[in-house]
Parts: structure tokens; C-alpha cells; sequence
């Protein structure tokens, strides 16, 4: 359920800690590529979090703006909520 998804985040190492910058953009702004590159690592995580779909089912249901959420960035949720939207 989505209100134990913050709970089984901390507990699986995911973002909590020294690794949450790579997750979420830096509040100075980032190069294209560099933004590339530290979506790259986020999603790394993400593919190896055992509640990356909770986690991701979490930010579609708030409609987290920032940063990468069970292995997808913001674009890729907007995308996902939607063509949630559509059907």
C-alpha cells in the first residue's frame, strides 16, 4: 500500500541517505547531459529496489514532480499519468 512505500524505501537503501542527490535534480540546475547521466545511475538503483513498481504506483498516485521514482524520471510519469488519463 502506498502509505508504507516511504517506510519500505528507507528500509531497502533506495533514496534516503548520501545517494537521495542522485534522484533528484540539484537545486542550481544541470547540464543536459549531466542530467542524463545522473537519471542513468537513479534508474540503476531503481532496477535492482525491491519496491520499485510500489514506488513508482506512489509517485503516479501524488503526482510527484521531482526527480526519478521507481525507474522513471519526471517526463517518463508525465507520460505514464497521461495516458492514464486517456483510457
Amino acid at each position: 500500500d502506498s502509505n508504507n512505500v516511504g517506510n519500505d524505501m528507507a528500509t531497502s537503501g533506495c533514496v534516503p541517505g548520501p545517494q537521495s542527490r542522485t534522484f533528484f535534480p540539484p537545486p542550481q540546475g544541470e547540464r543536459r547531459h549531466e542530467r542524463a547521466e545522473r537519471e542513468a545511475r537513479a534508474k540503476e538503483i531503481c532496477g535492482q529496489c525491491s519496491v520499485m513498481s510500489d514506488c513508482l504506483d506512489y509517485a503516479v498516485s501524488i503526482r510527484e514532480r521531482h526527480g526519478v521514482w521507481g525507474g522513471l524520471s519526471e517526463a517518463e510519469r508525465r507520460q505514464v499519468i497521461k495516458a492514464n488519463e486517456i483510457r
